[in-house]
């Protein structure tokens, strides 16, 4: 049996603001937006351009059992990966998003430019609500790894 990560939930202050910032700003693709019973809570389902992961933006809806909810802005870690660091620094820019210049891991920790490895050039953004992104350059597209 398969175990697939899907989806991952991004805990946000304003579902509008989050949603436009992802859609138009990031370029993800909004695939869901609805409630499920009227007055109770809404769901909005985003999908980064060739991703087989989701995030989903939430309101109103009930806590699961036994996971208290992460306080907008405090999800850090995520990851994308690109083929090509700059084009994706140039297309976030474009959208009006604050991106790090493309740094690298060298001797004193982080540097600014492409790195000569594999692997490690990076780029850093926040969403509204202050949640951390990172993206990194992979060497190849990911049904070629």
């Amino acid at each position: 049996m398969d175990w697939t990560l899907e989806v991952l939930v991004v805990p946000v202050s304003d579902l509008d603001r989050a949603k436009a910032f992802y859609q138009d700003q990031c370029g993800f693709r909004a695939e869901i937006d609805a409630a499920f019973f009227e007055g109770v809570g809404r769901f909005v389902q985003l999908t980064p351009p060739g991703s087989r992961c989701s995030i989903v933006l939430e309101s109103g809806m009930p806590e699961p059992p036994g996971q208290p909810r992460m306080a907008p802005g405090s999800l850090r870690g995520l990851q994308l990966c690109v083929t090509d660091i700059e084009a994706a620094r140039a297309a976030l820019v474009g959208g009006g998003v604050e991106v790090t210049p493309v740094l690298h891991v060298g001797a004193s920790g982080w540097a600014e430019g492409r790195g000569e490895d594999d692997w490690n050039s990076f780029l850093f953004f926040q969403d509204p609500d202050g949640n951390g992104w990172a993206v990194q350059e992979a060497p190849a597209p990911l049904a070629e790894r």
